[in-house]
């Protein structure tokens, strides 16, 4: 049966429907029930004609939908549907573990993680670059102009990257270090002649090399001269200059620092003993320059405490230093003369060195006149009480340990020992003292000399 004629019967049945519902209400007025010609065959007889049930809105409704032709989905409309709609046949859309689909900003965040990874991974390459071109120096050349280094004994790499850092030679004494340690070449100690701005790889050349070594001259400051007699010392090794001058002063050390007055008349007692290795010919400012630079380094591990304690400045402790030096020739005996001098003091008795009289007269041969033993100058502490106003030579860091850290005795005499190759006796006894003095002035008178301390094999 098609379409149209399933429609018809519709309506046909709804016909009838009406025309027996006013049937049984009675209405006369109604109009009979017209005349429906049928073509399809007649009901077998005797059954009454079945009679169509009417339908609800919702049945209708539904039954057109059945009926209504199917459009053709527009091309819009296919672009619309769901992508899962349009998926291959066959293939499975995956899903995330515990259900559900990926989320929709997924791809954005790994992009970000991506461009993320990508600028970390630049900053590395670049910083990379920059340390091995810096560690390197693919461009830097020998440097220009001269500049002269010392290199101390027992350097560290450490310190002579940054020593030549300071100097200008090399950009930075970091790099420097991390060069020489992957070169794996020993840097000798000396005095080169390098120049400002040197590649890496150019100044460890002549470092280790002696293409930067200048020529040098060993000086060696022996411990408890006086400025007056290194003076001598130089003139007689023909160096030129004047040592006393150039130790007046020196804009390389304050003496106030050290508790020193405002105005001294020279450096004594600054000026370290040592070896140094100067450039030739030598330099006496040169000389002085590492003299105190070298009494920097080394006071400043000297402990004063105790000095402190006795309300003695650094300055005092130099003073104490240098008697100990003249009087003292082996370093046992240091401390002994240190706590001889700190129980006069305390005392209130003189020092009574001849050692201070020698300093004022500028007599070092050993034998003093008695005009020189009576002098008035503040040096003689033969005639005044407490410490001279400055020290008269400079010690070394044993001796002024000594004067920091004096041994604990009642001690307040001393004298050289006779043949005892420079060792003293010490004793608190006056009596003793004289004792042992008249014993010395024999053996003088016996063996005809100035000296006795040192008497040989047959002494």
């Amino acid at each position: 049966m098609s379409e149209s004629e399933r429609t018809e019967q519709e309506r046909e049945a709804a016909r009838r429907a009406r025309a027996a519902a006013r049937a049984r209400r009675g209405d006369d007025s109604a109009e009979p029930p017209p005349l429906i010609v049928d073509s399809r065959p007649s009901e077998p007889a005797g059954e009454p004609p079945k009679v169509p049930q009417p339908r609800t809105p919702r049945e209708r409704t539904a039954r057109r939908e059945r009926t209504a032709p199917r459009e053709r989905p527009t091309r819009r409309a296919a672009a619309e549907r769901p992508r899962r709609e349009r998926s291959r046949p066959g293939r499975e859309r995956r899903t995330r573990p515990g259900g559900g689909s990926r989320p929709r900003g997924g791809h954005g965040h790994m992009r970000s993680a991506r461009l993320l990874f990508a600028g970390v991974f630049g900053v590395i390459v670049v910083a990379l670059l920059w340390f091995l071109v810096s560690l390197f120096q693919p461009f830097a050349g020998s440097g220009s102009g001269k500049v002269t280094v010392t290199i101390p004994a027992n350097s560290s790499t450490q310190e002579i990257g940054d020593l030549l850092a300071r100097r200008g030679v090399v950009s930075s004494g970091f790099f420097f270090r991390l060069r020489a340690e992957l070169d794996g070449d020993h840097i000798r100690a000396g005095t080169y002649t390098l120049a400002r701005g040197m590649s890496y790889a150019a100044a460890l050349t002549d470092l280790t090399t002696a293409s930067g070594l200048a020529p040098t001259t060993n000086v060696t400051i022996i411990p408890g001269k006086s400025r007056y007699q290194l003076d001598q010392l130089l003139h007689a090794q023909g160096v030129k200059g004047s040592y006393l001058r150039d130790t007046r002063a020196s804009p390389l050390l304050n003496p106030r620092v050290y508790g020193a007055p405002a105005h001294i008349p020279s450096l004594e007692g600054f000026l370290y003993p040592d070896t140094f290795q100067l450039r030739s010919p030598i330099s006496i400012p040169a000389l002085v320059a590492d003299q105190l630079t070298e009494f920097k380094a080394k006071m400043a591990k000297v402990n004063l405490r105790y000095a402190h304690s006795l309300h003695l400045s650094a300055y005092d402790v130099l003073k104490v230093a240098s008697l100990e030096e003249a009087e003292a020739a082996l370093p046992a005996d240091l401390p002994r003369v240190a706590s001889v001098i700190y129980n006069r003091l305390r005392l209130g008795m003189t020092l009574g060195l001849d050692t201070t009289a020698a300093y004022a007269a500028n007599n070092y041969s050993g034998n003093l006149t008695q005009a020189q033993l009576d002098s008035a100058s503040p040096w003689n502490t033969l005639n005044h009480r407490g410490l001279p106003p400055t020290p008269i030579n400079s010690p070394d860091l044993t001796a002024i340990d000594a004067a920091a850290h004096p041994a604990h005795t009642g001690y307040l005499y001393f004298i050289v020992k006779v043949c005892g190759n420079g060792a003293l006796d010490f004793t608190s006894s006056y009596s003793q003292f004289l004792l042992w003095s008249r014993e010395y002035s024999d053996s003088l008178a016996r063996r005809g000399a100035t000296k006795t301390e040192f008497c040989g094999r047959h002494g």
